[in-house]
């Protein structure tokens, strides 16, 4: 790898802005659109829309977060030309593994104070590992052996908020937009994908808040879509075909029509149950760290689907390698010819997306953006989207040249290559500037506050009032 090819690669920025600009609208939008993702690329520390515009976007703050808040260009476009992109790029790679384009549908959470940005309540974020005031957005992304890329996202809405008529129209949520569930969200995030026509997924994995909702299975099976989906050790199955569990008719009252619960078991005491031959040692994938293996079994059973029988499903386990340690189940609707180790290889492909979002919110911003409306929101994802596409990109190249080049790493050589503008004096003036009238703004607007709250009370600066004595 040389200072050429590095430099080659980063001017990748330059030809997909190119295609993407007409997608933005007017010349000064796609102009802005080149200021944001150059400030996800370059700009160090955090990366809100104020430190972006001032670092690498000429100080013309109002208008970027304009852009990103307030701008009506339709994010579904950009990312139906990322999913284009990403067919165009990345799935020919799925011949190495055999098991097509997976889709991997999870949520993440994005610790916020107050209440006004869009979405913001006290619900469970993954990041924090407990409740807190967050928001949370479902999201789709799309993975291959070369790499992921974010294919769909929308943000979670609770009940409070769609019900709240005041907040909605101040953060911008489209009438049309009504509450759905997390499971409901991925479903339309899949439905979207498939509409396009760009990329059509061999599989879906989840973890247990979609493969616990019956529902989502069901939808997902009447569309024909393979599932690999965790569900919790709760979840109950039956180990013999529901149809030769019914009674036989004794001839007296009426004929039975339900099987029996007698096959009716835990996942947990079906894994417990699984003789030693039944395990395989398999290895998802390997890199510079440790390599990620489990012992895997599979067994096929019968789903239970409001609490009657449901169609033949793989029930697949996965323990740590020695069987110390936690337990995953996962289930899954594809034929009984399938191989354990490709419905192994699709339950790790959670994996991939558990290292976008790591990369997207250590590198490129993702869970920084400081606006509070609707558009904001799904404007900044689906701007991480595209620079996330152009790093995996520009990864893909390099990675011909130095083979292990991690996405941090091509970050990294990015930042290096991309121009930055030169801060002359006149430049850190503006800037310095620009600061001190915003503090100036910000102290009368806290005084007035304060003095709102405490009407009748006068307050004189105690350094304009005191005398200091003579001491010497």
């Amino acid at each position: 790898m040389t200072p050429d090819e590095v430099r080659a690669s980063a001017a990748h920025l330059f030809e997909l802005h190119q295609r993407y600009a007409p997608l933005f609208g007017y010349r000064q939008a796609q102009d802005h659109a080149l200021t944001y993702l150059q400030g996800l690329l370059q700009h160090e520390g955090r990366k809100n829309t104020e430190a972006m515009a001032l670092s690498v976007g000429g100080g013309k703050v109002r208008a970027l977060q304009q852009f990103v808040s307030e701008s009506p260009w339709d994010h579904r476009r950009i990312q139906q030309q990322i999913q284009a992109d990403f067919a165009q790029t990345l799935v020919s790679s799925t011949s190495e593994w055999n098991i097509g384009t997976v889709g991997v549908i999870d949520e993440s959470g994005f610790p916020k104070k107050g209440d006004q940005s869009v979405g913001v309540a006290r619900q469970w974020c993954g990041r924090l590992g407990k409740k807190d005031n967050c928001q949370v957005g479902v999201y789709l992304v799309g993975v291959t052996p070369a790499g992921s890329a974010l294919l769909e996202h929308q943000i979670y809405l609770p009940e409070d908020w769609i019900l709240d008529h005041k907040r909605r129209g101040e953060a911008g949520i489209p009438r049309a937009i009504t509450f759905r569930t997390k499971p409901q969200l991925a479903l339309d995030l899949h439905a979207r994908v498939q509409a396009t026509g760009a990329v059509s997924f061999g599989w879906l994995t989840f973890d247990e808040l979609y493969g616990r909702n019956e529902d989502f299975l069901t939808q997902l099976e009447q569309r024909k879509q393979f599932y690999v989906g965790e569900v919790p050790v709760s979840t109950t199955v039956w180990t013999k075909d529901p149809a030769t569990q019914v009674p036989e008719y004794s001839g007296r009252g009426p004929r039975p029509t339900q099987p029996l619960r007698e096959s009716v078991r835990s996942v947990q005491e079906v894994a417990e149950s699984l003789p030693a031959e039944a395990w395989q040692v398999l290895c998802l994938r390997e890199g510079s760290g440790e390599p990620v293996i489990f012992e895997f079994a599979a067994v096929r059973v019968w789903a239970m689907r409001q609490h009657k029988p449901g169609p033949p499903i793989w029930l697949v386990i996965r323990r740590p390698v020695g069987g110390v340690g936690e337990v995953k189940y996962y289930v899954s609707n594809a034929s009984a010819q399938t191989p354990l180790q490709v419905l192994a290889l699709v339950s790790g492909c959670r994996l991939r997306v558990e290292e976008y979002f790591a990369d997207g919110k250590g590198y490129l911003g993702m869970g920084q953006f400081e606006g509070r409306s609707w558009a904001g929101w799904h404007h900044h994802m689906t701007l991480v989207a595209l620079a996330h596409l152009l790093v995996t990109g520009v990864r893909q190249r390099l990675k011909k040249k130095s083979t292990g080049l991690t996405l941090d790493m091509a970050v990294r050589l990015l930042k290096a290559a991309l121009p930055r503008p030169d801060l002359s004096l006149e430049a850190a003036l503006a800037i310095v500037e620009y600061h001190l009238r915003r503090n100036e703004i910000a102290r009368r607007s806290h005084r007035k506050m304060w003095q709102k709250k405490h009407k009748g009370v006068k307050v004189k600066p105690i350094w304009k009032t005191m005398t200091v004595p003579n001491l010497c």
